[in-house]
C-alpha cells in the first residue's frame, strides 16, 4: 500500500467491527495511527479486538478507548486519547445502530430517542468534540460522517433511521460552512448494502432470494464490502481531497441513482 496517511492519527467511533474495523484497517494501511473507540473491543465476526488486528498487520500504531457516544465526556477522552499519538487529525463519526424496524405509527418514543442519540447527536457531538481539538491545535483537519442511502432517500419501515441519517448529510453541510476558515473538511459518506456483521443481524434481506434481487438490480452487480467504505474513507481523510468539504458521497454501486 501506500503512505497517503502517514504521519496523521484518526479517531474512529465504532471501529470494533463492521464499517469502522474496515475503516480502521485501510487507514492503518495507509500509515495512519488509529484510537479505536467503541462500547466493546471485540469485533462481532471472530473476536479479535481491532486495535490488536491494526497492529499486528501493518506497521501502524493503535489503542482501544471504551466510548459511548451518547456520552459527551466519552467522546472528549476517546479524542484525547489521540495525544498519544501526537493529536488528532481524522474524525470518523461512524458508530450507529439500525434500531426499529417498524411503522411509524408503531414507533416507541424511547426506541426513537435512543436512536436519535447515538445516530445523530453522537455524530454532533464528536464532530464537536474534534473540532475543539483541532482548532486549538491549529492544524486543520479532516471530519468524516458515517450516513447511509438512506439519508438521501426516505426509506419505510426505518424512519428514525432515515430521519437521523438525513440529519447527518445535513449537519455536515453546515458544520462545514462554520468550520472551513480553520482548515477543517466535514464530509458525509453514505454507504448502500454493506456486507457486516450488523447488516447481516439487522436486515434480513441480506443473503436471501431479496438480497439477490438487490445485488442484480446494482449497476455493479455486488453488495459491498467494509474496504469498499474504508477506501472512500482514505480518499476523504488524504490530502487528495484537500478542496473537498460539504460533500456526501454515495457508496452503492449506483444502486440508489438508477433504482
Amino acid at each position: 500500500m501506500s503512505d497517503l496517511l502517514n504521519g496523521k492519527t484518526a479517531v474512529i467511533t465504532g471501529a470494533a467491527s463492521g464499517n469502522g474495523r474496515g475503516i480502521a484497517r485501510r487507514f492503518a494501511e495507509e500509515g495512519a495511527d488509529i484510537v479505536v473507540a467503541d462500547i466493546q473491543e471485540s469485533d462481532r465476526l471472530d473476536g479479535r479486538p481491532t486495535h490488536e488486528m491494526v497492529e499486528a498487520e501493518t506497521d501502524a500504531r493503535a489503542t482501544f478507548v471504551q466510548c459511548d457516544v451518547t456520552d459527551l465526556d466519552s467522546l472528549h477522552e476517546a479524542v484525547g486519547a489521540a495525544d498519544e499519538f501526537g493529536g488528532i487529525d481524522v474524525m470518523v463519526n461512524n458508530a450507529g445502530i439500525v434500531g426499529p424496524q417498524k411503522l411509524i405509527t408503531e414507533v416507541e418514543y424511547d426506541e426513537y430517542r435512543q436512536l436519535m442519540d447515538i445516530n445523530l447527536d453522537g455524530v454532533y457531538f464528536g464532530t464537536q468534540a474534534a473540532a475543539k481539538e483541532m482548532i486549538d491545535r491549529e492544524s486543520g483537519g479532516s471530519i468524516i460522517n458515517m450516513s447511509s442511502t438512506a439519508g438521501f432517500e426516505g426509506n419505510p419501515m426505518i424512519t428514525p433511521y432515515s430521519t437521523a441519517k438525513g440529519g447527518v448529510r445535513l449537519f455536515s453541510y453546515a458544520a462545514a460552512a462554520d468550520l472551513g476558515e480553520y482548515g477543517i473538511r466535514v464530509n458525509s459518506v453514505h454507504p448502500g448494502a454493506i456486507e457486516t456483521a450488523m447488516t447481516k443481524e439487522d436486515m434480513p434481506t441480506i443473503g436471501t432470494e431479496q438480497g439477490d434481487q438487490m445485488t442484480a438490480e446494482t449497476p455493479l452487480r455486488r453488495l459491498g464490502v467494509p474496504e469498499d467504505v474504508g477506501n472512500v474513507a482514505v480518499f476523504l481523510a488524504s490530502e487528495l481531497s484537500s478542496f473537498v468539504t460539504a460533500e456526501s458521497i454515495l457508496i452503492d454501486g449506483g444502486l440508489t441513482n438508477t433504482a
